[in-house]
């Protein structure tokens, strides 16, 4: 990835007529962003390095603010902590206000307050993240914004970032592929005596060493259901789930491949096959203009013919910044949300998260989840190598390390 290409008032990192569209219909005068996420998205790709991994400081937080006015980008304000100051003097920042000078949530919250009551009018309808405001920022602004009304903000804001942009799609895809070729090398490398732990400190090792984040790993080993890493020991013939998240400038890849220390007999040939059928078959309906709940719709068919239907679920959703972000295609997943775009049409630059997982009675674990974003005329997946069983020691299914 080249170096951050720092966007200006004239060429904002974001759409802003839908943002003041969507702002309209939420009845939103001005924005205030708190998220790491959104800022990010709205700063055109920056995240404060120094508090990538961590926000707590002293006896508080970082909490990063951004104040968007609707239709007045150039009202636009930012403020940082201390530390980024060196980052203003890089001039990171499109905002004409930005001041980097907080040590803890209350001044970040304080200063943006300031900058509001400066450029609203008496009654303005604040739209805030209700889930990234710290209780005493919270406070502050119901203390300090007498007369003004605070309503939630999450909704246009995950709507502004339902579009991928192309820099954002190549993120996504760097970000599966990588992890996929993470997960081979753990393949290649694992045998009878290891521990998951040792499985998942691979994989923490491969990640980092292809420059992503490592998140985490869901990890299950032989007929155990149990996903946790632990110091249970794998064993000649076990099967081995590996679901990982690692992150890439941002951006998620969230995949799942199996493993097995051994060769697969035919049942777990067919299980697998199985899983794969479901997968391909979600795939068909997607491209846009396509109706977001017929992914569920195909996908469901089979598995409720299925006879393991009792242990077989079928889930996608939403993947970019933010796992299970839009479009949300079901309400009756596992993460509750409304599935305001099950009738909705899908629209090119969405990405979707596919997945099918087997918890079976005798056989353990099995699962893929794939990444896959929509396009004018179809599909394209993201990371789609090593989706068979990969067996241990580099044998067929395994991409080259």
């Amino acid at each position: 990835m080249g170096a951050l290409q720092v966007p200006t008032l004239q060429t904002l990192p974001f759409d802003a007529a839908r943002l003041d569209r969507l702002l309209d219909e939420a009845g939103i005068d001005i924005l205030l962003v708190t998220s790491k996420h959104n800022v990010q998205y709205l700063l055109g790709g920056y995240r404060f390095f120094f508090f990538d991994y961590m926000d707590a400081i002293a006896e508080s937080r970082y909490l990063p603010v951004l104040v968007y006015q609707k239709g007045k980008p150039e009202n636009s304000a930012y403020f940082g902590a201390a530390l980024e100051t060196f980052e203003k003097l890089l001039g990171k920042f499109w905002p004409p206000v930005v001041q980097t000078t907080t040590w803890s949530s209350t001044d970040a919250v304080k200063l943006a307050v300031d900058h509001i009551k400066k450029i609203s009018g008496t009654s303005s309808t604040i739209g805030v993240e209700k889930s990234f405001v710290p209780m005493d920022g919270g406070q502050l602004l119901h203390d300090n914004l007498a007369g003004h009304r605070l309503i939630e903000a999450t909704f246009p804001l995950e709507r502004l970032r339902l579009i991928k942009r192309p820099e954002e799609l190549e993120l996504l895809r760097e970000s599966s592929e990588r992890v996929v070729q993470s997960m081979a090398a753990v393949f290649k490398h694992c045998a009878p005596g290891m521990t998951k732990n040792d499985l998942v400190g691979k994989l923490r090792r491969e990640e980092v060493s292809r420059d992503l984040t490592f998140e985490y790993c869901l990890i299950t080993a032989g007929r155990d259901l149990n996903r946790a890493p632990s110091d249970q020991k794998l064993q000649a013939g076990d099967i081995m789930s590996l679901d990982s998240g690692g992150n890439y400038h941002g951006y998620i890849g969230d995949l799942c491949r199996m493993g097995i220390l051994g060769e697969p007999d035919a049942e777990l040939a067919d299980l697998l096959g199985l899983i794969e059928q479901v997968q391909m078959e979600a795939r068909k309906p997607i491209k846009a203009g396509a109706r977001g709940g017929d992914i569920f719709a195909i996908a469901n068919e089979i598995v409720d013919k299925s006879v393991h239907k009792p242990y077989l679920e079928f889930l996608a959703h939403g993947m970019g910044l933010v796992s299970h972000e839009g479009p949300r295609l079901t309400s009756t997943g596992a993460v509750p949300y409304h599935g305001y775009d099950e009738d909705r049409a899908l629209k090119p630059g969405m990405v979707i998260s596919i997945e099918t997982t087997m918890k079976h009675p005798s056989r353990g674990f099995i699962k893929l989840e794939d990444t896959v974003a929509v396009t004018a005329t179809g599909y394209e997946g993201y990371g789609d190598q090593c989706r068979g069983w990969n067996r241990a020691g580099g044998a067929a299914g395994i991409m080259p390390d």
